[in-house]
């Protein structure tokens, strides 16, 4: 049996507020407690960093995905256990959550709402299953889910949209959806 692979979508920034960077630290912890691999951004900068120093300070493969372009400004890993350099940011995000069996999406800027929307927009159309965890840390995401709701009340979306995201608090909540998740597929 292969060991489940978490992709995390989330800022290459840490964010003002404290609680983003202890939960990104506390989610890296849990995820290599509980034997996942990480699939990120290869970065070690901002959240994204926090999650992997962590991860990999516990014994948690890395598996990062950093287009050629990023290299010097998001400051590459050099222990991750896998590195793919792709050529543009729409090939990271293919090779990311296509390696993964679930995505946990922190706060984060542009960069993770592009993100976060082509996930939930292929889940839409009937491209995967992956669960797709949104960590509403310090109710970061609250506005994100008002839209959502808005979107769907508007008639742009079916209501099944809202359905395809699971919103967790902070990194427990979101490991143990994932260990309920995983435990109930066999994996």
């Amino acid at each position: 049996m292969t060991k489940a692979s978490i992709c995390v979508y989330c800022g290459s920034r840490p964010g003002l507020e404290p609680a983003y960077l202890h939960q990104a630290g506390q989610f890296g912890r849990l995820l290599a407690r509980n034997g996942w691999q990480l699939v990120y951004g290869a970065g070690d900068v901002g959240l994204m960093g926090e999650v992997a120093r962590t991860a990999r300070e516990e014994g948690a493969d890395l598996f990062g995905v950093i287009p050629q372009h990023l290299l010097g400004v998001e400051r590459g890993r050099s222990d991750l256990a896998r590195l793919v350099v792709t050529q543009t940011m729409h090939e990271r995000k293919k090779v990311m959550f296509m390696n993964c069996d679930a995505a946990v999406v922190m706060p984060g800027g542009a960069g993770t709402l592009d993100e976060f929307f082509e996930i939930l927009t292929w889940r839409q159309l009937g491209l995967h299953q992956k669960p797709i965890l949104l960590m509403n840390v310090a109710g970061y995401w609250d506005p994100l889910l008002q839209m959502l709701e808005k979107i769907a009340a508007q008639g742009f979306a079916e209501t099944s949209m809202l359905h395809s995201i699971r919103v967790v608090e902070g990194a427990q909540e979101a490991a143990t959806s994932l260990a309920r998740h995983f435990a109930q597929q066999g994996a």
